[in-house]
């Protein structure tokens, strides 16, 4: 503590300071302890006020140094009583911290209001999103681990399972809640939005309405659920819909994409997208269909060059009109060439007789060659002639999951999708000679169509490249929060479990941009598991745990979480302070 004499309307003004450290900055701020008056107000009562009370900072200073020093006396004979957990986390109040930015306790506060519940189904999100991104697994599970926090859980086990289906009725009111306080409190840029399409398996037999078999992107032969996510420019999540496990995931897109521009207020938006997603449907409505209605939406997406038009392959192997990065004539050295034309394309639109009508749409069509990725592609095409070859030597031996992309190479040959077991179907299986050569020329080619005259061909490039964004968020999805296996059946706690996941994957992408995206989720999730700290004494805790990163956390969320030790009284402050709602991030 100091004294601290100042300045006020030009006259000495006297108050008690205290240097505390502030995680959020990194400096040392002057925080005011007791403010004493005017100097010559206060002569009045004391000989020398300025003496006076530079030693009551120093007795404070004394107090203050007492209070936060303990002798503790330990008995090391002593034994931990059985069923002893001493060991708590407090890397979730990190995790707090965000969630509470998102002002979701208000929200499930309001939502559950005239539900007359006896539980807090707030209380219930928290811990399921926490456990979710420290300790991923089964509710039941969570449940079993929530002493690990400061919080008091006040709910059972069957009130974790009667709260999803709660909140299966209001997903999409939670979606639409948090792109709100995300775009108040962060900002949220949806001119261009991202979209994709996963499933997740179901170890079941029997289908039922939501989980049927389909496309697996793990190749398996399970139920699936199909998700529909679209991310926003920085790579937050936006929205996602759950969808039948064998709908074509071209379906997908306009629910999803539809449900934002009706609800999120977005204005025009270009979706970007690969090329499982496009189909004539797809960008007739994303340009206004028969309307044409202003804004019109535009579209970045890639394009199948062996699945194109003999015109279209033309234009990708003339090398007239190609260029380096720089601008500059290519030529044999080069590593990466790209050229563009503006040229109408003819799409196919389905009617609603189901009938088939040509629509001419006027696109950008940018080329780019790369001899890094024609490399790959080469290097990746020889494994499958090898398997090929094995499969002419004795067909049988090879599982489909061996075989995968192989039989293509080869005539008079397919694999039962049921089986995985080797079928001729008419003649000698033979290879494909004709077939190597002509995917050869393609080698290390790619090609987007857009609707965006205007964007240069680097900025429609760079903006299709932001689709990787959307392919690490399944990852991360599927991985570090471990959205399965799935220990559930009923259609609304399925919703919901998707629901939690979502949040958590929210939080878990707000933390990568708090901390400026130097970081993946995996490191942070495992910090956030380190940050933790074990009973002492009496209400003493020692915190075991501190990094590079936990520091850079504590910083971009103002959360100290340098202490050695703290009392008890101490963390439950810390983490009451992670509950206050942070804005203007």
């Amino acid at each position: 503590m100091n004294l601290k004499v100042g300045k006020s309307r030009g006259r000495k003004y006297l108050s008690i300071v205290h240097g505390v450290w502030d995680p959020a900055s990194g400096i040392v701020k002057t925080k005011t302890i007791q403010s004493l008056g005017y100097l010559d107000e206060l002569e009045k009562q004391f000989a020398d006020p300025i003496a006076h009370f530079r030693e009551v900072a120093r007795q404070m200073t004394e107090e203050e140094n007492a209070r936060r020093k303990v002798t503790l006396s330990l008995d090391m004979d002593e034994r931990i009583s059985e069923d002893t957990r001493d060991l708590k986390n407090l890397g979730y109040a990190a995790i707090l911290k965000l969630y509470h930015s998102l002002d979701l306790n208000r929200f499930f506060a309001n939502a559950q209001r005239h539900e007359g519940f006896s539980y807090n189904v707030n209380s219930i999100m928290i811990l399921l999103v926490i456990s979710r991104i420290l300790s991923p697994g089964s509710k039941k599970k969570a449940f079993e681990e929530k002493d690990r926090y400061f919080e008091r859980f006040d709910f059972s086990l069957v009130d974790i399972y009667r709260a999803l289906s709660f909140l299966a009725k209001i997903s999409s009111e939670v979606q639409q809640h948090i792109h709100e306080m995300i775009s108040s409190n962060y900002g949220r840029d949806t001119r261009v939005v991202f979209y994709d399409v996963t499933n997740f398996y179901f170890e079941i037999d029997a289908e039922d309405d939501l989980r049927k078999r389909g496309v697996s992107k793990e190749k398996r032969s399970d139920p699936i659920v199909q998700m529909g996510l679209a991310i926003d420019a920085d790579g937050i999540p936006l929205h996602y819909k759950l969808f039948e496990g064998s709908l074509p995931d071209t379906s997908t897109f306009r629910d999803c994409i539809g449900e934002i521009r009706l609800k999120y207020d977005t204005g025009r938006i270009i979706v970007v997208a690969d090329r499982g997603i496009i189909s004539g449907d797809n960008i007739y409505y994303l340009i206004g269909g028969e309307s044409r209605k202003n804004p019109l939406n535009g579209y970045v997406f890639s394009y199948s060059i062996r699945g194109s038009t003999s015109g279209f392959k033309q234009f990708v192997l003339d090398p007239k009109g190609y260029r380096d990065m720089k601008g500059k004539p290519v030529s044999s050295e080069s590593e990466f060439m790209i050229k563009s034309r503006r040229e109408s394309r003819v799409i196919h639109v389905t009617q609603k007789d189901g009938r088939k009508k040509q629509v001419k749409v006027a696109e950008k069509h940018v080329v780019f060659w790369s001899r890094k990725h024609a490399e790959k592609s080469r290097r990746e095409r020889e494994k499958l002639i090898a398997k090929a070859m094995a499969m002419l030597s004795d067909p049988q031996k090879l599982s489909r999951a061996k075989s995968y992309g192989a039989a293509k190479y080869i005539q008079n040959y397919v694999v039962n999708e049921e089986t995985g077991e080797a079928i001729l179907s008419g003649g000698v299986p033979i290879f494909d000679y004709d077939r190597v050569r002509e995917e050869e020329q393609f080698d290390g080619y790619y090609a987007i169509v857009t609707s965006e005259m205007e964007m240069s061909d680097q900025e429609v490039v760079d903006t299709y490249r932001g689709l990787w964004e959307i392919e690490e968020t399944f990852r991360v999805t599927k991985g570090v929060l471990e959205a399965r296996p799935i220990h559930l059946s009923r259609k609304d706690r399925i919703e919901s479990h998707f629901l939690i996941c979502y949040i958590a994957l929210v939080i878990m992408r707000l933390l990568q941009k708090s901390t400026g995206k130097r970081f993946s989720s995996e490191q942070i999730a495992e910090c956030l598991q380190s940050i933790s700290c074990m009973h002492v004494k009496d209400s003493i805790y020692r915190l075991g745990y501190r990094s590079h990163l936990s520091d850079e956390i504590g910083k971009a969320l103002g959360i100290d979480f340098t202490k050695k030790f703290m009392r008890l009284a101490d963390i439950k402050s810390l983490v009451a302070e992670s509950k206050r709602q942070m804005v203007n991030q």
